[in-house]
């Protein structure tokens, strides 16, 4: 250690180094300026769906002689009238089972866009190959470090300066946010609070706050993330209570999502939000329309997607949200009663400049000669394909060729409108600053 680094500063970087290793559970991840922005185009929700979600299952292909032969006991029922355990019917051929009921009036009102047989190109049945490749977004591709949601990031840097502004619920930030700029790793809202006797509390935040008083690197990121702990500690003085009567499933996904809700509500400068939801490796006991764990799973995604749709009313007007899994099942079920790891799958889009109540796609079909590799749904939309017009027309930005590089042939689907900022709403926060402008204050 070089005799101009005093004991202080080795104890400022000590802390800076170890970061959430060691540091209280409710300190954030370092990131790099107090909030004061909000995002140019929408917030985008990034939900993933670890484990190989069973597509085939999920949107019914009850249209398909082929699904059923395949799934003596796992195809959900053909819908019928007074069944709840048959699919949802959706157009006469594709169905939602029947645990997604709560996706059907948001499907009706056209706010939910299903993408089908869609994927990543690359053939892999590795379910960490699988994740690291969409999240890279580079299919077969492992020299990029970065994620795609990084690299938008990277690009849009703007003048959001807020440390929320790419937030990963969970212990750790996914890969799709690793990159130059900083995200925070929230398990909760909660984790920002010094619990305890309240002098107590003062003492250790004063001390806190008189280790950052200098204009250093160090100084400048123990400050910043003290004001992040401030800024979340003035939204959580009370219960929070979500709006419009939404009502959370009371489970991990659940209650990430209802917390993603309370920070882009907090005017905190959100762009992106990546929440995870696992346990969609359904080799054994998957169930069809009722029992099994892939019943469950579908309950509390489908409860907490449409308890966050409903939480945030106009808000969704600049929010979208986008699901995606590695890979589907294949078509044939096993031995367990349950499925193997496939290729093609489904995508779910929701927002208010979303073109729902479609299915998106060119159905393959199921018949063995339609099949991919040895008896798995084919894909015919890449799930780039997906996510850059997302990007492209509600994140504003247009430099596809940067995020999901060596990817040239994009095809669109026109799932959602273009972003128009000229007929945008400002947040509320904006518009309370622009009132009290125009009248002197």
């Amino acid at each position: 250690m070089s005799a101009n680094l005093s004991r202080r500063t080795f104890l400022k970087s000590g802390i800076i180094a170890l970061g959430a290793l060691s540091w209280p559970a409710w300190m954030p991840r370092i990131a790099f300026a107090a909030p004061d922005a909000a995002p140019k185009g929408d917030t985008l929700v990034c939900i993933f769906q670890r484990g190989g979600m069973d597509g085939l299952n999920v949107v019914v292909p009850h249209g398909e002689a082929a699904y059923y032969a395949a799934r003596s006991t796992l195809a959900i029922p053909q819908p019928r009238a007074g069944n709840a355990a048959s699919a949802i019917d959706l157009d006469g051929f594709f169905g939602l089972h029947p645990n997604l009921r709560p996706f059907k009036p948001l499907y009706d009102a056209r706010k939910l866009a299903i993408i089908d047989a869609v994927g990543s190109p690359d053939p892999t049945h590795s379910h960490f190959d699988a994740m690291d490749f969409m999240e890279r977004g580079t299919p077969g591709e492992k020299a990029i470090p970065t994620g795609w949601l990084a690299r938008h990031l990277q690009i849009m840097a703007g003048d959001n300066k807020s440390p929320f502004r790419a937030v990963g619920m969970g212990t750790i930030v996914q890969a799709a946010l690793r990159g130059p700029v900083p995200a925070t790793a929230l398990q909760s809202i909660a984790q920002f609070h010094l619990n305890g006797n309240a002098q107590e509390v003062a003492k250790i935040q004063s001390g806190l706050a008189a280790l950052y008083q200098g204009d250093d690197f160090v100084d400048v990121q123990g400050a910043t993330t003290l004001k992040a702990r401030d800024a979340l500690s003035k939204i959580t003085a009370g219960k929070y209570e979500p709006a419009n009567g939404a009502k959370y499933p009371d489970t991990a996904f659940g209650k990430s999502l209802m917390a993603v809700a309370q920070l882009i509500k907090a005017e905190l400068g959100v762009e992106i939000a990546c929440v995870d939801i696992g346990g969609w490796d359904t080799h054994a006991g998957e169930g069809g329309a009722d029992g099994g764990e892939l019943p469950k799973l579908l309950e509390d995604f489908a409860q907490g997607i449409h308890a966050f749709y409903t939480d945030m009313g106009d808000r969704m007007s600049r929010t979208t949200i986008v699901s995606m899994s590695e890979f589907g099942r294949r078509l044939q079920e096993n031995n367990s009663k349950g499925t193997d790891h496939g290729h093609g799958n489904v995508m779910f889009v929701l927002g208010e400049n979303v073109r729902g109540g479609q299915i998106y796609g060119d159905w393959p079909g199921l018949a063995r000669d339609k099949l991919y590799g040895p008896g798995d749904l084919a894909i015919t939309t890449d799930f780039r394909d997906v996510l850059g017009e997302i990007v492209k027309n509600r994140l504003g930005n247009a430099k596809l060729d940067a995020i999901f590089p060596g990817y040239k042939d994009f095809r669109f689907r026109n799932i959602t409108t273009p972003l128009v900022t000229q007929n945008v709403l400002p947040r509320p926060a904006e518009l309370a600053a622009r009132l009290t402008a125009a009248v002197g204050g």
